[in-house]
Order: structure tokens, then C-alpha cells, then sequence
């Protein structure tokens, strides 16, 4: 078994994004069937809400996940992180295990948008690179599809996307206000 390394930093209340890996314990499979990504894809979507943090792009891999969100607005993104390996593992651990995950994970602040376009490309790429499917939008348990058709999930992405139907939407609001006080 390796050592988990020591002196590791974390960057957080930076206002940047975070490209975050976490793994199954000993790398082992235990999302590989589409329940238990299903189940993970759940907590997720809950944790977000809860904690208030943005998901930019995600995959659940049969043995590790991979995400890019913000900073949660009430907690650093450590204890949202632990809540979502908690509570996925609470509803998805087999009795005869003693653990679900890997006690830590990898954190990546991202401050440009070509990083950011790049880790998200990485992470959709993912199951292809792993010749899980032969085309990212086969892949159930990310971003991608979001990013393909602009619409929403199993898990609420805030994407470039959103943020113009977000906009949009104000505007139209705001132009409809006007109207009728207009009248």
C-alpha cells in the first residue's frame, strides 16, 4: 500500500475553480455498475444544493470521479467534499468493507479560462480515453450531455450555457416589468 503524501497545500477561499479527483479505496471498483453512479450522481446533486457550490463539469468513473466546481458559499470545499464521500458511501458501502474511499483527494485550483476549458475537456474525455464508450456523450455519469444539448441532468451544471439562460431570463423578466408598468 503507498503512503498517502505528506505537505500536501490547498488553496481554498481563492474564488478559483477546483479540479478535484477522489478515488475508491485501493482504486477498487466499486461505481462500476450504473446504480451505485446513479446513487452518486444523487448525492452529489443534494450536496450541491446544501452547500451552495457550483458544478462546472463532472465524471463518475467506475473507480474515481472527477469534478470541477466553485467554492461552496458556508463551508471550505474540504467539508463539502467529505459530506459527498460520506454520504455516498453511507448508501453504497457493502457490509463487508471497511471503506469506500481513499481517505484524501487531489485538488487543483484553476485560475485561467484555458485551464478551465482544458480540465473540462479532461474530464468528458475520460471514458473515452478509458475505452469505456467510444464517444463522450455515451457516457451517462458526466457533464458532457449538458454540454452538447444545454440541457440539465441528473446533476445541475453551472456552465457558460446556464449562465446566458440565467441572464436571458432576468432580462426578459426585467423587460416584462417595464411593460407593465408601462401600462
Amino acid at each position: 500500500m503507498v503512503a498517502m503524501p505528506t505537505g500536501l497545500k490547498r488553496y481554498q477561499q481563492t474564488g478559483d475553480f477546483h479540479f478535484v479527483t477522489f478515488s475508491c479505496h485501493q482504486r477498487l471498483p466499486f461505481l462500476s455498475n450504473p446504480h451505485a453512479r446513479d446513487v452518486f450522481e444523487e448525492v452529489l446533486e443534494a450536496t450541491q444544493h446544501k452547500h451552495h457550490f457550483w458544478i462546472n463539469a463532472y465524471v463518475v468513473m467506475p473507480e474515481h470521479v472527477h469534478m470541477l466546481v466553485n467554492e461552496p458559499e458556508s463551508v471550505l470545499l474540504s467539508v463539502a467534499l467529505k459530506v459527498i464521500k460520506q454520504e455516498s458511501a453511507r448508501k453504497l458501502k457493502p457490509a463487508n468493507i471497511d471503506h469506500f474511499w481513499q481517505p484524501r483527494y487531489y485538488d487543483f485550483n484553476v485560475y485561467t479560462e484555458p485551464k478551465r476549458a482544458e480540465k473540462v475537456d479532461y474530464i468528458h474525455f475520460n471514458p473515452v480515453r478509458r475505452g469505456l464508450v467510444d464517444e463522450p456523450q455515451q457516457w451517462k455519469w458526466s457533464s458532457y450531455r449538458h454540454y452538447d444539448t444545454g440541457k440539465q441532468l441528473a446533476v445541475t451544471i453551472t456552465s457558460r450555457l446556464t449562465e446566458q439562460k440565467v441572464v436571458a431570463a432576468a432580462a426578459a423578466m426585467s423587460h416584462s416589468s417595464h411593460e407593465a408598468k408601462a401600462r
